[in-house]
C-alpha cells in the first residue's frame, strides 16, 4: 500500500483535531471551560473527537446521519452534572443533561434537538441501552468510552493509531483524568442521596471509593490503553 504524502498525513491529523467552527460550538467551549477541570474539559473534548472518528468507522456522515453541533454539544457537555456550580439535586447524567438542554433551547436549539442531547448525556453511562436510541446516542456514548481506553467497554479502541492517539493527546493532555473525573462525581454523589442512587455509576462510585479507597474503574484503567 502506498503511503500518503507528508503534507496528507499531517493535513489528517489536524481535521482530527478540528473543533465545529460555529457559534453554538463557542459557546458550549465557553461554558464548559468555565466550569470544568481543565482534565474532565480535555476528555469532553477528546470524547467528540473519538465519538467523530467512531462515525467515520461506522460510514456514519456529519448532515446526513448526525448534526455535527449536535453531537460536539452532547459529547462536550457530557459531564456538565458534576461540575461545582450545579444545584447536584440529581444524578449526575440527569443533571447534565437538564443543564445542556436549556442551555441549547436558550440558544435558539430546537426543543426537539435539545432533547437528543439530553437523551445522549442521560444515558452515556448506560451500555446496551443508550446504543439503541439513535444515532447520536450511539456516538455520545462510544466517544466516551473510547476515551476510557478499555476494550471491554469500547468495540472501537483499536480505531485510533498510536499516531493519532499522540495528536489528540498533545492538544488535550490527559492530565490524570480518570482520577479527576471520579474525584468530581463523587464530590457531586455525595452532596445529596438522590445523586447516588445504587447499581447506578454515582452510587457504586460513590460506595467503591468509602469501602475501598478507589473504584473499580480507578484500578482496571490503570491496565487500560491511556492507563490514567
Amino acid at each position: 500500500m502506498t503511503e500518503a504524502p507528508p503534507e496528507a498525513a499531517t493535513e489528517a491529523l489536524a481535521d482530527l483535531i478540528a473543533l465545529p467552527d460555529t457559534p453554538l460550538a463557542e459557546a458550549v467551549v465557553d461554558l464548559i471551560r468555565s466550569v470544568e477541570t481543565p482534565s474532565v474539559f480535555n476528555h469532553s473534548v477528546r470524547s467528540y473527537l473519538f465519538a467523530r472518528l467512531v462515525a467515520g468507522r461506522l460510514d456514519l456522515s456529519a448532515g446526513r446521519d448526525y448534526d455535527d453541533d449536535l453531537l460536539f454539544s452532547a459529547c462536550v457537555m457530557h459531564d456538565l452534572g458534576v461540575a461545582p456550580d450545579g444545584p447536584h439535586r440529581q444524578r449526575f447524567e440527569v443533571e447534565g443533561a437538564d443543564r445542556a438542554a436549556a442551555f441549547l433551547v436558550a440558544r435558539g436549539v430546537s426543543t426537539s434537538d435539545a432533547d437528543q442531547v439530553w437523551q445522549a448525556i442521560a444515558l452515556h453511562t448506560s451500555p446496551g441501552i443508550a446504543e439503541r436510541r439513535g444515532t447520536l446516542c450511539l456516538l455520545v456514548r462510544e466517544g466516551v468510552t473510547l476515551d476510557f481506553g478499555e476494550p471491554r467497554g469500547n468495540g472501537h479502541v483499536e480505531a485510533l493509531t498510536d499516531e493519532q492517539a499522540d495528536a489528540v493527546h498533545t492538544v488535550y493532555p490527559r492530565l490524570d483524568m480518570v482520577r479527576s473525573l471520579t474525584d468530581a462525581i463523587v464530590a457531586q454523589a455525595a452532596k445529596n442521596p438522590k445523586n447516588a442512587p445504587r447499581y447506578a455509576i454515582p452510587g457504586e462510585f460513590l460506595r467503591e471509593r468509602e469501602t475501598f479507597g478507589r473504584t473499580r474503574m480507578e484500578h482496571s484503567c490503570r491496565s487500560s490503553r491511556w492507563g490514567n
